[in-house]
């Protein structure tokens, strides 16, 4: 799905559930991890985490745009239009929105390229990023740290 396709998408949410034209723009952020969407109050743009699509069925999706045209037409009629507020949660629950998204699938873990360890107790620290060992001594005795 390109973002012209999710911006017709979400047009068309807008007309049929919230019965409101939906004037502004949509489209796929890369860079959100841990959400599913935003909405942004200065721009009134919707952003969809792609992830949503692609991990995920195209309900999910659907579920997501619902949430975040609630947060949209609730700022912009002047009502309650944070998570907490009661106007969001009824109109979240009229629409049939979803109220959470699911966790985006885990992207592989790095793997520590720096293994350091105290010469005077031997304790031993992975990192990912280089230290200066002339700068830091270890954390449990204040020995020196050697680059293993």
């Amino acid at each position: 799905m390109t973002d012209g396709q999710l911006q017709q998408l979400v047009v068309q949410i807008s007309t049929r559930d919230f019965h409101q034209p939906f004037r502004h723009r949509a489209y796929f952020n890369a860079r959100l991890r841990t959400t599913g969407g935003r909405y942004q109050l200065e721009s009134h743009n919707i952003d969809i985490n792609p992830k949503m699509l692609t991990d995920f069925d195209e309900a999910t999706l659907v579920g997501v745009i619902k949430h975040e045209l609630c947060h949209y037409h609730l700022h912009l009629a002047g009502g309650g239009y944070r998570h907490r507020d009661a106007d969001f949660k009824r109109l979240l629950a009229q629409v049939g929105g979803s109220r959470y998204a699911p966790a985006p699938k885990k992207r592989p873990q790095r793997v520590a390229r720096y293994t350091y360890q105290c010469q005077r107790c031997g304790l031993v620290y992975h990192r990912q990023r280089r230290m200066n060992t002339q700068r830091y001594t270890c954390g449990r005795c204040r020995g020196p740290i050697k680059l293993v």
